[in-house]
């Protein structure tokens, strides 16, 4: 399985990638060893994400997400169920 992620940094901001396994990547993500841009802005808390059968719909899902601006994000997060802080990464396939 391949994801398309959200996560909101500590300062509010939000980053946007793919990975094959969510709950590693988040895991690196807070302990440092993520992406350049999250190491001085943790913790991260994931906010939204999207399930893809191929690494390449993940990828271009996450391009997808990274042209939209600040307001079209937030109503994709606003729109995602609750139960992503349960850490239950198989509830919302997409």
């Amino acid at each position: 399985m391949n994801y398309t992620y959200m996560v909101r940094c500590r300062d509010g901001s939000l980053y946007t990638g793919w990975t094959n396994c969510l709950e590693k990547r988040l895991a690196c993500h807070n302990a440092g060893k993520g992406a350049k841009y999250t190491k001085s802005r943790l913790p991260v808390e994931l906010v939204y994400y999207e399930t893809f059968e191929k690494k390449e719909e993940a990828m271009r899902r996450e391009w997808q997400i990274k042209q939209m601006n600040r307001k079209e994000k937030m109503n994709l997060i606003q729109s995602f169920p609750k139960e992503i802080h349960e850490k239950s990464y198989d509830k919302h396939e997409r």
